[in-house]
């Protein structure tokens, strides 16, 4: 017996339908002054489907803060520049820890757990700064993300990045500690100037899910036939999407969407169904592991209903 296959389109317009009606919304991100001000109502989803198709609903052509989400372009960079090499000075298991522990760097000697956490992420952010100027790293990863989105609006929000510096001590102290046993390179301030700017660049559902479309395909981009990596590194930055894309939520994210995923703390998720879709939600209430509340619930719906699960249908 055959299922029918559901409408991509309608089932995006009712999840948008059903998260308008929730109560249960999260909280915005009051640590960063500037995202302190966003409206927890807002709500976007963008799906893009192996053949371009584009479904969208809400608020999807709204730019928003995409904070972590860009942790998954600079390690696609510094995997580029350096390759495995990378390896040597970061982790790819879970952490199980916050996103802003500094526990595990003691133990571990200045090694932090993976990628995504902010320890792991000011790393790959001094590896692609090496041998450039702040401004010229700054100036790579955004080129990046205008390249793969084919659009050259997509910039930095200045004001979020002014006040990421002004209030970001915790940051200060894992980078410096990690100094202290060899693991940054260049000097602090450089480092964590490229790291709390690319975390301010401003994208909405539909750019982000345009940018995530190569990890989607085996590393090709099918809007522009362009290969932008391998496919098997596509496969392995996809499979630390899934272990550690959600910080210590990564498991129940797993659990709930069966897909590999990146949060940020402005609200905002990119997840990716391979071979079918990249897909992008925004909804600025977070949960208690600063991961979008009401993006994970739309993401769920979204898997069950459309089969997508890489667990299975």
């Amino acid at each position: 017996m055959s299922h029918a296959v559901p409408n991509l389109e309608s089932v995006v317009w009712e999840i948008a339908d059903e998260i308008a009606q929730r109560k249960d919304r999260g909280e915005v991100a009051s640590y960063i002054p500037e995202l302190a001000c966003v409206d927890v109502n807002s709500f976007g989803i963008v799906v893009i489907d192996a053949d371009g198709h584009v479904a969208a609903a809400g608020d999807s052509e709204t730019p928003f803060s995409i904070q972590s989400i860009s942790k998954v372009f600079t390690l696609t960079l510094a995997l580029g520049k350096v390759g495995d090499r990378l390896w040597r000075v970061v982790g790819r298991e879970p952490s199980g820890s916050p996103f802003n522990s500094i526990v595990q760097l003691e133990r571990e000697r200045g090694i932090p757990r993976n990628p995504f956490i902010n320890a792991g992420a000011i790393v790959v952010t001094d590896q692609i700064l090496s041998g450039h100027q702040p401004r010229e790293a700054l100036g790579e990863i955004l080129r990046f993300m205008q390249f793969l989105t084919n659009d050259p609006s997509i910039a930095i929000d200045e004001h979020v990045a002014a006040s990421e510096q002004r209030t970001g001590f915790r940051n200060l102290a894992l980078t410096n500690y990690m100094k202290s046993f060899g693991v940054i390179e260049n000097p602090v301030d450089f480092t964590l100037g490229v790291y709390f700017h690319h975390c301010a660049i401003a994208m909405s559902c539909r750019q982000l899910a345009a940018a995530g479309r190569f990890l989607a395909h085996l590393g090709r981009n099918p809007a522009t036939g362009h290969s932008v990596v391998q496919p098997e590194r596509a496969r392995r930055i996809n499979s630390v999407m899934l272990m550690c894309g959600h910080y210590d939520g990564s498991g129940e994210f797993a659990y709930r969407v069966g897909l590999p995923g990146k949060s940020g703390v402005g609200g905002g998720i990119l997840a990716i169904a391979p071979g079918k879709a990249s897909i992008a939600v925004w909804s600025p209430g977070l949960d208690a592991n600063g991961n979008s509340h009401l993006g994970r619930v739309a993401l769920e719906a979204l898997t069950k209903r459309m089969g997508w699960s890489i667990f299975g249908a």
